[in-house]
């Protein structure tokens, strides 16, 4: 949290030893998993792709099944370190494992009662479900596949929108995002609607990704040449990223006001 990453890993690797030592298996595989987390922050791909399978290897040997919640997460977190590798098929393959596991036991937990199992686990693992189907909708925009972006979208945010409720800051970048989709389609008028609904939500909940916000609506906005208000929107969009000290954000709206300003040239 102090952006002081060396220190945390050697404070784990201590940490791990103490755990070998002691014989105790949670302790291991706590330390892996924030080890593996940590390495997976710093951009340290392959070796947190590691740390993830030996944190998955002693949760399945500790008798933890492939369905459980905490091997999806493990799981997804693989699945986005191949699809940022390029290693295309085993990402595909990871997001498809967990979306599709996901189903099936949302389907298989709706007929258990609340005894057996209380609704903020159920929902727990509804929302698993969404961040997994959010995951994997960015991969295909990343892709070249916006209309089935879009498609996986939808669900994700239906869900959102059903667990968390459409004002939760989730569920507005979630209606964002699907604009985007749709704009990557040419379908501009639907993603303004979409553009638009998102950024006055994020107001109403002063969203911390506002800047971010109506950064999309202006993208949206120029694709329909309606440049005077996207400069507007990209305007306050800049300013508010630097009250966020957001740096690539600002570098971003920049280049997007200067490809706007050409665009808007090429029609005098």
């Amino acid at each position: 949290m102090k952006d002081e990453p060396e220190e945390a890993e050697l404070l784990l690797h201590g940490a791990l030893r103490l755990a070998h030592e002691s014989g105790n298996k949670e302790a291991i595989t706590y330390t892996y998993d924030l080890m593996a987390n940590l390495a997976f922050i710093r951009g340290q791909l392959e070796n947190a792709e590691k740390l993830f399978k030996a944190t998955m290897s002693y949760l399945l040997g500790g008798g933890m099944q492939q369905e459980d919640n905490a091997i999806i997460e493990i799981s997804l977190k693989l699945a986005t370190i191949y699809a940022a590798q390029n290693r295309q098929e085993l990402a595909l393959a990871g997001y498809e494992f967990c979306i599709s596991t996901l189903e099936g036991k949302v389907e298989r937990e709706k007929e258990l009662s609340e005894d057996t199992l209380s609704v903020e686990e159920k929902a727990n693992t509804h929302l698993l479900l969404g961040m997994c189907l959010d995951t994997y909708a960015r991969y295909l925009l990343f892709s070249k596949q916006p209309a089935e972006a879009q498609k996986v979208y939808e669900k994700a945010l239906q869900i959102a929108e059903e667990i968390l409720g459409e004002r939760h800051p989730q569920t507005i970048v979630l209606l964002s995002d699907l604009a985007t989709a749709l704009d990557a389609q040419g379908r501009s008028d639907e993603a303004c609607v979409h553009a638009q609904r998102a950024a006055d939500l994020a107001r109403q909940v002063e969203h911390p990704e506002l800047h971010v916000l109506l950064s999309n609506l202006a993208a949206v906005l120029m694709h329909r040449e309606r440049y005077t208000q996207a400069e507007e929107i990209y305007q306050e969009a800049l300013t508010r990223a630097k009250l966020k000290r957001d740096e690539v954000s600002v570098q971003h709206i920049r280049e997007e006001l200067a490809q706007l300003s050409r665009q808007r040239s090429a029609l005098l």
